[in-house]
């Protein structure tokens, strides 16, 4: 384990973006410091990035960090399609076998896509972590990610 996986690990991470975040209501500089510190925290995560809906059914990219991500996602497909349209988190060990898988980068073996949502429940968008590692996600990664992201997101309006 890397020096960055003890830091996702043991929960720093969470401390460290609550605290940059403290205070801040804008949408995109709180997209933007969570893709920043999540995607330099593990060496599993090769793309992390935002996903925003846009309009019903439909998304957009956000901010984001690693290679180039698809630029519009309908709810309809793929792993993140999946994750706004049902409002639970997806954890893809194999995204070779997820029927409707959207292949953004053709390294990508493993996907973990988190809904983003407010404190009156609406889905804004989704949080997308691809791994060229097979198999790379946990349930112990949605129990940090998800309650981090409900409450950094939780008195936003729209992404």
């Amino acid at each position: 384990m890397s020096a960055a996986d003890t830091v996702f690990a043991e929960g720093e991470l969470a401390g460290r973006i609550l605290a940059l975040t403290e205070g801040e209501t804008d949408a995109v500089a709180l997209m933007a410091t969570v893709v920043a510190e999540v995607h330099n925290a593990d060496a599993r995560f090769d793309w992390t990035g935002f996903y925003r809906v846009v309009r019903p059914g439909h998304l957009k990219i956000g901010p984001y960090q690693g290679g180039h991500g698809c630029l519009d996602i309908p709810f309809e497909r793929g792993v993140c399609g999946a994750a706004a349209r049902t409002g639970r988190a997806q954890l893809v060990p194999d995204v070779e076998a997820f029927p409707g898988h959207i292949a953004c980068s053709s390294s990508t073996r493993s996907e973990l896509v988190l809904p983003v949502r407010n404190q009156a429940g609406r889905i804004l968008g989704v949080f997308d972590i691809d791994s060229d590692r097979p198999d790379a996600f946990t349930q112990d990664d949605i129990d940090l990610l998800q309650p981090l992201l409900d409450q950094v997101f939780g008195d936003v309006s729209c992404l």
